[in-house]
């Protein structure tokens, strides 16, 4: 049995507290991060994330939401409500389409978003001992 494709579309305003909810539920889940925002303000920022950035979602109802700044080709956030069932896979495959290199970073101790980035042809590039929330990341890009 193969498992369908979710749908990717561009996140509109009422796609915010979903998204935010992801990002909740994984901070909750990660006992090696410190949360900074409430679900407010997360929500908050989605949203006026809108205007700047393409901001992409899964599903329906949203399962997966990935943030991209096509001026520097940086991914700039995915998270998916249930790894390993491809939604993930789904957001990088749609934000690929057209382009020949991609960034991101990651937080060090997220080893199982290392591998899927790996699975996914990014390969470190980067360490910064300490990035925005105070934890080492890796700069990870992607070549086509």
């Amino acid at each position: 049995m193969t498992v369908a494709k979710p749908l990717v579309r561009r996140a509109g305003p009422s796609d915010a507290a979903a998204c935010a909810n992801i990002i909740v539920d994984w901070l909750e889940a990660t006992p090696w991060i410190t949360p900074r925002f409430t679900r407010a303000e997360l929500t908050g920022l989605i949203r006026d994330g809108l205007a700047i950035r393409e901001i992409y979602v899964a599903g329906d109802p949203v399962t997966g939401y990935l943030s991209f700044n096509p001026e520097a080709d940086h991914v700039v956030a995915l998270y998916t409500a249930q790894p390993g069932q491809g939604v993930g896979k789904a957001l990088m495959d749609h934000v690929k389409v057209g382009r020949s290199y991609l960034q991101l970073w990651t937080h060090e101790p997220n080893t199982s978003a290392h591998r899927f980035y790996s699975r996914e042809g990014f390969e470190v590039v980067e360490r910064k001992v300490e990035g925005d929330d105070g934890l080492p990341e890796l700069r990870m890009e992607w070549r086509a």
